[in-house]
């Protein structure tokens, strides 16, 4: 019977993972039903006992637009390059609604989902894709407001055209995905440890929001100030999604050269964290 047991060959063997870099990217795949499942809840949950539901979609991007506009357009008198101001600030917050999101719901995914993590096998990776993919539906809706948006102001007159970054779009909506993701890794393997961190996370997004492009143009940044906000990833990206879009910002290969070469290092030691966290992460939660 012992040598039977022995020969016997599995479908599926659940152990600890041997190193910080065994990552099984396979199983992802042959789990990708439940990526799927993931997505429809985090969908359906969220909005499910909200009196406007999906229409929150339009909303925040519309109300934060006309606040931006009115404290820094008209109060503060910041240049928009020459854009309607409505344009460029929506420009920025479709951006960075993305980014944010797939950041700080990640950076809670193993506090929100423990009682799942502790009774089932599954990867784990699969639950802050899941939240990637799901904050994609948001990002598409709030790029058709945009794209609405644009539509009216050609038809009022006002001076901006697509350019050829528009062939970028994709890698830059992976980018932004991805540096989402992997600093949501890190944070979500520190704060099941530290969970006083968990409070500084929304300030902290909110913080880094001022210093990228959102709400002002690169050039529009006094010189000495420049470099230090070009070494924000998401500043390359934000310039590249408004020119791509507007025709105006400081587009380069070599800015979205380097938010990817930064989103991916920072993706790599999320991954790692993360791995390395999720083998005792339910003892320390």
């Amino acid at each position: 019977m012992e040598h039977q047991e022995k020969n016997q060959d599995w479908d599926l063997v659940i152990k600890g993972h041997s190193s910080l870099f065994d990552v099984n990217f396979g199983d992802l795949w042959r789990y990708r039903d439940l990526l799927l499942m993931f997505v429809k809840r985090d969908f359906v949950s969220f909005y499910k006992q909200t009196v406007l539901g999906p229409l929150w979609f339009f909303i925040q991007p519309i109300f934060t637009t006309i606040v931006f506009t009115f404290v820094f357009g008209n109060l503060a008198n910041i240049s928009t390059d020459g854009l309607p101001h409505a344009l460029f600030y929506l420009t920025g917050i479709t951006s960075w609604n993305y980014f944010s999101d797939c950041l700080t719901k990640t950076s809670t995914v193993f506090k929100d989902n423990a009682n799942i993590f502790g009774k089932v096998y599954f990867p784990r990776l699969i639950m802050p894709l899941s939240i990637v993919v799901s904050n994609l539906v948001r990002f598409g809706v709030q790029l058709l407001l945009l794209i609405l948006m644009m539509c009216y102001y050609a038809y009022k007159g006002e001076e901006f055209h697509v350019t050829y970054g528009l062939v970028f779009f994709p890698v830059l909506v992976i980018l932004m995905a991805l540096l989402g993701l992997g600093i949501g890794l890190i944070i979500t393997a520190v704060t099941t440890k530290y969970k006083d961190l968990t409070f500084l996370i929304t300030f902290g997004v909110q913080l880094l929001m001022y210093g990228t492009t959102v709400i002002y143009p690169l050039s529009a940044a006094p010189e000495q100030y420049k470099h230090i906000i070009e070494l924000n990833p998401m500043t390359g990206i934000i310039e590249a999604f408004r020119f791509s879009f507007l025709g105006k910002g400081e587009f380069s290969l070599w800015s979205v050269g380097y938010s990817a070469i930064v989103t991916l290092v920072i993706l790599f030691f999320g991954i790692l964290i993360f791995n390395k966290t999720e083998k005792n992460f339910v003892d320390t939660i």
